[in-house]
């Protein structure tokens, strides 16, 4: 929460030299920020011991109570006040914003450590600076000369400053070491342009400079909840990409040598052909993140014009363990839900595009129902994420082992549960029916807009509707939306609840509406949004439904009997989440597909 605080320089002049706590806790009483009686307290407890920490730092260990609401100031609270009280601009420092690269050309390590300062923006004009002692300006003068830019000073958190000077000159370093051991190299494109006179040395992928790059990488994208990570060669530097909540953003541009060097190292880890750059391939690799939760990460190359392109897609490790309300199911859909996955035998089906959450649902569903009394086998394309109470089998097209073979292989290992990743042909799905016919619980994907469709899906691969009858028990379509900041989301009672109105009368759902609209603050990047939710729309097939299917029905008639029997379409249940302030209207119609 910030605290706002006028300029207001204590009487006596302009304050000039260090920041002091016994200062900044009177300011912060002249304020009114704090109470004159919680101020007593405060000096009294700091003053027990001498401390070598930033007096901001110092104070917020005290946990001082704010005068207006009682609640204890925070580091970012002391440090929005402090903004105000010099008359400066507050940042909160977003690495995703920060070109590492001019920074470290602005000054040295060594010089932004000694004055406890860091570039944050650097312009044709101006360099951003920021600084947690913003009386203190004898540096100012000197960035300005030596940088031939204007200088303006923002005031941001001291532990922020003092980590990403740290991160932000090790990553710099690193780059320029890797780039100074390798030349100016890069990989062949089809647009190879040969350069007379420079050296054709190639990094090597184990050369220290290379190690230190991908590690900050990894840990960068840990940090940043970043799900994907985009290795993408340009025609003149490589550049670096996370998608975070399903937008992507850019973090920083490497030279080519560098990001082929990055490259070549990640594929070394992964157990990939290093050599081979012609071809697709596809990889793993598993290690920790900051906390010590393992993380599993899947790799995939492509050729492009310009190089080798590399994403890492970033499995959250604790997604096999998120419970219904987690995974954004309504109480209407998770009953119906467990009720289908507890059933001794038959086909449940998760629908939706890629990157929908389809696996995300299907492993925790998987998890919960994978007793020691059970077996629970899988065949998948790749193994997405490596769970111990699973048996996982690996397709292997280049041996003729694909997700047919799997499943007719696995059906001589007494399995219980069977998950197959994704019914792609009519031998698919018919050896899919047949576990399902001999006492089996099968599930599997398929790629179509929403729940009914799946059941046409299997009919057009050639699955007739007797079958379809005997053995599907449902269908889940799935899509993934934002959810606003709840820090600093408001209401929105305008075009958001007509919009609401359109979708959501004519079902005669009762409950209040509660619209909130996306603002932007420093915690979300200013998007609006923090993380993402599923939208679930589930389909039970009942008696009635398989009289639709056994009489050859169209889309609509199979639609309609599946809303009678209790779906809710994808549209509905995006609407209902808009309603109780979690998403936007925006959101939801850009991510389902219409009512009809």
């Amino acid at each position: 929460m910030s605290v706002v605080a006028k300029p207001k320089p204590p009487a006596g002049g302009a304050h000039r030299g260090p920041l002091d706590w016994r200062l900044a806790v009177e300011w912060l009483s002249q304020d009114g920020v704090i109470s004159a009686e919680e101020a007593r307290r405060t000096i009294a407890r700091c003053s027990q011991a001498e401390s070598a920490q930033h007096p901001l730092v110092r104070l917020a260990a005290v946990a001082m109570q704010r005068a207006s609401d009682g609640k204890p100031l925070d580091i970012e609270s002391l440090a929005q006040w402090l903004a105000g009280r010099a008359g400066l601009s507050y940042l909160r420092i977003d690495p995703l914003r920060v070109d590492v690269g001019k920074v470290a050309d602005t000054m040295s390590a060594g010089y932004a450590e000694r004055h406890r300062v860091l570039p944050v923006q650097v312009t044709a004009s101006e360099v951003v600076v920021a600084t947690a002692e913003p009386f203190l300006t004898d540096w100012v003068d000197e960035v300005e000369r030596q940088s031939r830019r204007t200088v303006r000073r923002v005031v941001a958190n001291p532990l922020d400053i003092h980590r990403y000077t740290a991160e932000f000159f090790a990553l710099a370093k690193s780059v320029r070491a890797a780039q100074k051991a390798g030349g100016n190299a890069g990989a062949a494109s089809f647009e190879q342009l040969v350069e007379l006179g420079k050296t054709n040395k190639q990094l090597d992928a184990n050369d220290q400079g290379v190690v230190q790059v991908v590690d900050w990488l990894w840990t960068y994208a840990f940090d940043q909840r970043a799900s994907d990570i985009h290795l993408e060669p340009r025609r003149e530097q490589g550049v670096i990409r996370f998608r975070i909540d399903g937008v992507l953003h850019p973090v920083y541009q490497m030279p080519m040598g560098v990001l082929n060097a990055m490259t070549a190292r990640i594929k070394l880890l992964g157990r990939m052909d290093v050599v081979e750059k012609r071809r697709p391939q596809d990889g793993r690799i598993k290690t920790r993140n900051p906390r010590g939760d393992e993380i599993e990460m899947r790799l995939s190359t492509l050729p492009t014009a310009f190089g080798e392109k590399m994403v890492m897609r970033i499995f959250d490790p604790d997604t096999a363990v998120k419970d219904l309300d987690a995974l954004g199911f309504a109480p209407h859909d998770s009953q119906r839900w467990e009720a289908l996955v507890k059933r001794p035998y038959g086909i449940i089906l998760v629908t939706g595009p890629t990157g929908s959450g389809k696996t995300s649902t299907l492993y925790s569903t998987l998890k919960r129902i994978a007793t020691e009394e059970v077996n629970v086998s899988t065949v998948e394309d790749p193994i997405e994420m490596i769970e111990p109470s699973f048996n996982q089998t690996q397709v292997q097209s280049q041996l003729d082992f694909g997700f047919a073979e799997g499943l007719r292989a696995l059906m001589r290992q007494d399995p219980d549960i069977i998950m197959v990743g994704e019914i792609r042909d009519l031998q698919t799905a018919e050896m899919a029916v047949q576990a399902a016919l001999t006492g089996h619980l099968v599930f599997s994907t398929l790629h179509t807009n929403d729940a009914p469709s799946a059941i046409s899906r299997l009919m057009e691969l050639g699955i007739p509707g007797y079958l379809i009858n005997a053995t599907m028990l449902g269908v889940l379509a799935q899509r993934l939306v934002r959810t606003l900041c709840k820090q600093c989301r408001r209401p929105d009672q305008g075009a958001s609840r007509e919009a609401l109105d359109a979708i959501v009368k004519p079902w005669k759902i009762s409950g209040g509406y509660n619209p909130y609209k996306p603002v932007g603050c420093v915690d979300c990047r200013m998007t609006g949004f923090m993380g993402r939710m599923g939208l679930y729309e589930l389909l039970t097939v009942s008696e009635a439904f398989k009289d639709k299917v056994t009489q050859q029905p169209s889309m609509d008639v199979l639609r309609r009997q599946a809303v009678a029997d209790g779906m809710r379409p994808l549209r509905l249940a995006g609407a209902l989440r808009v309603a109780e302030g979690l998403t936007t209207v925006e959101e939801v119609l850009t991510a389902t597909p219409p009512l009809e």
